[in-house]
């Protein structure tokens, strides 16, 4: 179990690395990013975007970002959850919420595409 235990600290070294190397701007701007769970056996990360990002409208994208570049950087990781604690209860803190808006798991009658924010 200890080589377990050296492995699973080194991907989160290495995931904690990526989150520094490839998205300073988090920091830079005032907010944070911290991993809250790596699951070895699943492949699966969680972390959580914090502070500044919070409140910031470009917080979907940027977690588009982790998602899409870690899986392809860190081999060990197959899906990334990150959140900014702004979903309201809904998954993925990807929806935004507009007065008057409701969801519709089967609408499909959007005017065009949707804003990736």
């Amino acid at each position: 179990m200890s080589t377990e235990s050296q492995s699973g600290d080194d991907l989160e070294d290495r995931v904690a690395s990526f989150l520094r190397r490839n998205f300073p701007q988090i920091q830079m701007h005032g907010g944070s990013a911290s991993i809250t769970n790596i699951d070895r056996e699943t492949g699966e990360v969680d972390i959580q975007l914090s502070g500044a990002c919070s409140g910031c409208g470009i917080s979907p994208m940027t977690i588009q970002a982790i998602k899409a570049r870690m899986t392809q950087e860190i081999p060990e990781i197959e899906t990334v959850n990150a959140d900014t604690g702004m979903d309201g209860g809904h998954s993925g803190g990807m929806s935004p919420s507009f007065p008057g808006e409701t969801s519709d798991d089967g609408a499909e009658d959007d005017e065009g595409p949707q804003a990736p924010f």
